[in-house]
This record gives structure tokens, C-alpha cells and sequence, in this order.
């Protein structure tokens, strides 16, 4: 008896050479559920657009380092039309997977750090971190001192790894007080209950951050997908043979 997963990806690989002694790796996804969607654009690990279906707009979160670039006119228009693509091949793909179980990875527990070392008083952000769950997304909250925050509140469009499971980065902006207590909580299809973890100001107030080793090391997993252009749908299910 032998177990394989059946995962319904489609991509189109290619390297972008900017000269001789130089690589670029880009990578742009285009995927569908029934109830969802995604369009993003990464360059070099850095997601440098995204589609935001629920505004309606396309949205550049690029990091202040680096030059800033646009997609040209029409690109949220473009993701739109996809997505109406990618539902029509979903369905078909769905009748001929018809009746394979849906298989469900849940995620790892999330880790929760700061991006900057902790100053009291002076404005940061933390940062959860989630990874190895299928399919995508996942729901990340945020708490301080117990109570449920949303301003200040954002996360990123998954990033496909090399096994297929996902990860997401959900940012709060705060800033420190001691004896505040924030925590970042996880849902996903499957999980029972919410994965949890907390931050005490008063007790990681001294430590460094640990952010951009997490950054660089997400940025090493996105490039070595290579480089991935195309479609990819959301279904993943076990046949044996």
C-alpha cells in the first residue's frame, strides 16, 4: 500500500538575468478557492505587490531599503480576470478529483517577536510567524492585556514552501509598556483550537530582536522555490495505490 499526495499545482518556471554575474529570482502566484483568492509578485524574497480583493486595489508593501517599483497599469484588473479563470479551472478539477479526501496540515506553533530591539515607550512592531499549514490562509488575532486588538493589525498573502504548506506574517504596531501582555493567536481548518503564544514587555524588553534572521530565512525558503510563474489551486488530497 502506498500513500501518495495528490497536490493540483501548476507552475511555469523561468530565471530573470539581469547580467552575467547576477541572479534575480522572482516568483508570482495566482491561486482560488471557493470563498478566496490571491495575486502577489515577489522579487528576491521581497513581496513587492499584492492584490487586495477585499479594497479592491493592488498594494505595494515594499520595505523602505530598497528602490521603489509598479507594476504597470492594469494589474489589479488583470488578477481580477484570473480569478474568474481560476475558478472555472478550479471546478473542473474538482470533478475530476471528485470524492479524494481533502488533506489538511495544521501549522506549526507560531513564533512572535519583535522586528526592532525594545525601547519603552518608542514605537515597534511584532511580528507572528506562521508557518507549515495547508491550504491556505490561516486567521491570525491579536490581544493586549486580555482585550482583542484590530488597529494596527495586518498580514501578508501566504508564501508557498518547497513541501507545498504555507506561511503567513501577521504585524501589530505597538508600543512597549512594561507589564503589557500582548498574544498572537492561530486558527486554521486544521486545528481544534487556536495555537497561541504571548509577549510580556517586561520580560523581552531586553533582548535583541530576532527578526531579521526570521526575515532572512524566509527569504532563503522563498528562493530556493526557484523561479515560479502560473496557477495554482488550492487542492491537496491522498490516493492509494
Amino acid at each position: 500500500m502506498m500513500m501518495m499526495k495528490m497536490r493540483l499545482l501548476l507552475f511555469l518556471c523561468g530565471v530573470l538575468r539581469v547580467s552575467a554575474d547576477v541572479l534575480h529570482e522572482d516568483l508570482q502566484i495566482r491561486g482560488c478557492s471557493d470563498s478566496d483568492g490571491e495575486a502577489m509578485y515577489t522579487l528576491d524574497g521581497e513581496e513587492m505587490w499584492f492584490a487586495d480583493f477585499k479594497q479592491g486595489k493592488g498594494v505595494e508593501p515594499q520595505p523602505p531599503f530598497i528602490d521603489h517599483m509598479s507594476l504597470v497599469k492594469g494589474a489589479y484588473d488583470t488578477a481580477v480576470a484570473n480569478q474568474q479563470i481560476c475558478r472555472t479551472n478550479l471546478g473542473i478539477r474538482r470533478k475530476a478529483l471528485k470524492d479524494t479526501p481533502v488533506e489538511r496540515d495544521p501549522p506549526s506553533t507560531p513564533m512572535i517577536y519583535t522586528r526592532d530591539e525594545v525601547e519603552l515607550g518608542e514605537k515597534n512592531i511584532l511580528v507572528c510567524h506562521v508557518s507549515g499549514f495547508y491550504p491556505a490562509p490561516v486567521n491570525v488575532s491579536w490581544t493586549k492585556n486580555g482585550q482583542k486588538v484590530t488597529e494596527g493589525t495586518s498580514i501578508n498573502v501566504p508564501f508557498p514552501s518547497k513541501d507545498s504548506t504555507f506561511t503567513q506574517i501577521s504585524r501589530l504596531d505597538f508600543i512597549p509598556q512594561l507589564g503589557d501582555i500582548y498574544s498572537c493567536s492561530v486558527d486554521h481548518l486544521a486545528l481544534q483550537k487556536p495555537l497561541t503564544r504571548m509577549f510580556d514587555v517586561e520580560l523581552n524588553s531586553p533582548q535583541p530582536s530576532v527578526g531579521p534572521a526570521v526575515f532572512c530565512g524566509l527569504g532563503l525558503t522563498i528562493g530556493l522555490l526557484g523561479v515560479a510563474v502560473g496557477t495554482f489551486f488550492l487542492i491537496k488530497g491522498n490516493e492509494c495505490s
